[in-house]
């Protein structure tokens, strides 16, 4: 069976779901009875979808959501933080797997790289304008006035 590469609204919520639930735009579109990303790329761009184009916009904010929403579980998950080693002696010991919690720290740092981007204005680092000394900037705006304009001009020429 040929991939879909018609427009529904069945795929087009199929697609809208799975992204809102995590799933990436190119896992979604590596299942058979879904259309390839470039045949999504070009339902986004035609201007006759806007409303698919609005419902997947807000699947991906929501997906942001979904991929913050996990970081606490994969930082609780203590699953496989220890493995037994057996030792020369035949004696087994508890040992750190620090291969497991490097894997769980770039698994959150990814899903906060992602988030900031999908929703900067949620997720993203908040940026403060600030004076030398941590104060609020002050921006002062000058004006020369219509009589100091001309002299100034004319003492830049004969320079």
């Amino acid at each position: 069976m040929a991939r879909p590469s018609e427009f529904t609204q069945e795929i087009a919520d199929t697609i809208c779901e799975q992204l809102a639930d995590g799933q990436s735009l190119r896992s979604i579109c590596e299942a058979d009875d879904m259309p390839n990303r470039v045949t999504v790329h070009r339902w986004l761009l035609d201007p006759a979808r806007e409303a698919f184009c609005n419902q997947y916009a807000r699947a991906r904010e929501i997906q942001a959501d979904t991929h913050v929403d996990e970081m606490p579980d994969i930082a609780d998950d203590s699953t496989n933080d220890w493995i037994k080693r057996t030792k020369g002696d035949g004696s087994t010991e508890d040992v750190l797997n620090s291969e497991n919690i490097q894997r769980s720290r770039l698994r959150i740092d990814t899903r906060k790289w992602i988030a900031a981007r999908m929703r900067p204005k949620k997720y993203g680092d908040k940026v403060a304008l600030t004076d030398g000394d941590g104060g609020p900037l002050v921006v002062q705006v000058l004006k020369l006035s219509e009589q100091e304009a001309p002299a100034d001009a004319d003492n830049s020429a004969s320079q």
